[in-house]
């Protein structure tokens, strides 16, 4: 049945978008999380990535979240010769997470994410009417 076929596409579709708002916001919680000493690295963003899996149930593709991997940007550097962490010239390394991306990138998952619902909640209405229909 198509119906079911898209619920099962939009439930993945969920799932993944649910599993990339995690990691979006442990990079957001950890933006200002930095080593404890010169050669402690402070928190490395985090990159979520998707795969598509074919659903032998459906005969059709879903979507699902791939392996997380870190993001290979350089660390910024904060001039302050008084912290712990600080190098001998006073630089500190902080996290490569840049918090107005992260903020983006999470609407877009929100979007994504309420795409999907969209959906089910729409199949779930034509099913009900198709059922209305055959009652009536």
């Amino acid at each position: 049945m198509d119906l079911m076929k898209s619920l099962m596409i939009s439930a993945s579709g969920l799932r993944a978008q649910n599993g990339r708002m995690r990691v979006i916001a442990e990079n957001i919680a950890n933006a200002d999380s930095i080593g404890r000493t010169p050669e402690d690295e402070p928190y490395r963003r985090k990159i979520p990535t998707f795969k598509t899996m074919y659903d032998k149930e459906i005969e059709g593709d879903t979507v699902g979240l791939g392996p997380v991997v870190y993001d290979k940007t350089p660390f910024e550097e904060r001039y302050e010769p008084g912290h712990p962490a600080a190098n001998e010239q006073g630089y500190l390394k902080t996290p490569n997470v840049n918090t107005l991306i992260e903020s983006v990138d999470m609407r877009e998952a929100q979007r994504s994410y309420e795409a999907n619902l969209n959906v089910i909640e729409t199949t779930r209405r034509m099913v009900q009417r198709t059922i209305d229909i055959l009652r009536g």
